[in-house]
């Protein structure tokens, strides 16, 4: 029996991703190892590019786990994981400048995190109610196709969600490593490094971006070849 291809498309996405993050995990090991020249720690770090950037509303926090680090623009928070917070290598400062470029983002307005903090009540609520929605358009497919259109049209906010998160990302880790750069916390031996961390995270991002459109395609194909 042959495999159907749209399984075959999402067992290589789920194989990627499951790669991707396994060389995330390696990367900030490995320069955990690292430390920076003037032995400040995440927080540190946090701080100093947060009064450079002449923003003082913004409290810096430490959060529990690995990689849980991130900014929350409706408490105006940089909060870093215990690693990252007290942490005095490459990749703590290239995390925490990567978080305070959100709040950068923030305090000027960068259009995308914008768009993408208005979506964010739009695709909590999706989330609660897509999967649902979608299961049962596929038992109703033929009766009630209506039913699995509002799915589809709430899982495609969701992509939508994860491809404005993409310039995000990526502006945040641009604005960190300009900024350690300048600042002379990251140097010729050690930048490369803040740069391949931050590069490895964002590419988590785009296998997720990319395995929510291939399922959405996904979706729309079922929808489209009903009887």
């Amino acid at each position: 029996m042959a495999i159907p291809f749209s399984w075959i498309i999402f067992i290589g996405i789920a194989l990627v991703s499951y790669l991707v993050q396994l060389n995330l995990q390696s990367k900030f090991k490995k320069y955990a190892k690292i430390p920076v020249a003037n032995g400040m720690t995440g927080r540190d770090v946090a701080i100093q590019m947060l009064r450079d950037n002449g923003i003082n509303d913004v409290q810096v926090t430490h959060t529990p786990g690995m990689l849980t680090d991130h900014y929350n623009p409706a408490n105006k928070t940089v909060n870093l994981s215990e690693g990252v917070y007290a942490g005095n290598s490459i990749m703590a400062a290239a995390v925490a400048a990567h978080e305070c470029g959100h709040a950068v983002q923030h305090a000027r307005a960068y259009a995308p995190l914008t768009m993408r903090s208005k979506l964010v009540p739009v695709v909590t609520f999706a989330s609660q109610w897509v999967t649902w929605l979608l299961l049962g358009g596929i038992l109703l497919i033929n009766t009630f196709p209506q039913l699995m259109l509002a799915g589809i049209i709430m899982f495609a906010m969701t992509t939508l969600f994860s491809f404005i998160t993409l310039p995000v990302e990526i502006d945040a880790s641009k604005r960190a490593l300009v900024w350690l750069s300048a600042s002379g916390i990251s140097n010729s031996y050690n930048h490369k490094q803040a740069e391949d961390a931050l590069r490895s995270a964002a590419y988590t991002y785009v296998v997720a971006a990319l395995a929510s459109l291939a399922t959405l395609i996904y979706y729309i194909l079922i929808f489209l070849r009903r009887d």
